[in-house]
């Protein structure tokens, strides 16, 4: 199969793209969905969800204080 990129994938492989999305090929297709789950539910006036692509994975922190986490009580993905 060959993916979005022109990359050559055997059937039966699976991979993570650069956009942090789960990949897997199969006599099908190739099939990817989001590797990592958003923050939805937590108070965005004094709380900002930053997405860190080294790691796929988003970290909810107080705006003025980054060293600060806030809690979550929903996410998405």
């Amino acid at each position: 199969c060959l993916d979005s990129e022109g990359k050559l994938h055997e059937f039966g492989s699976q991979w993570r793209t650069d956009d942090c999305n789960d990949c897997s090929s199969s006599r099908d297709g190739i099939r990817c969905c989001s590797s990592y789950a958003t923050p939805v539910d937590y108070d965005k006036e004094k709380c900002e969800s930053i997405f860190n692509k080294e790691t796929c994975s988003y970290k909810v922190v107080e705006k003025d204080d980054h060293s600060k986490e806030c809690p979550v009580h929903s996410w998405v993905g």
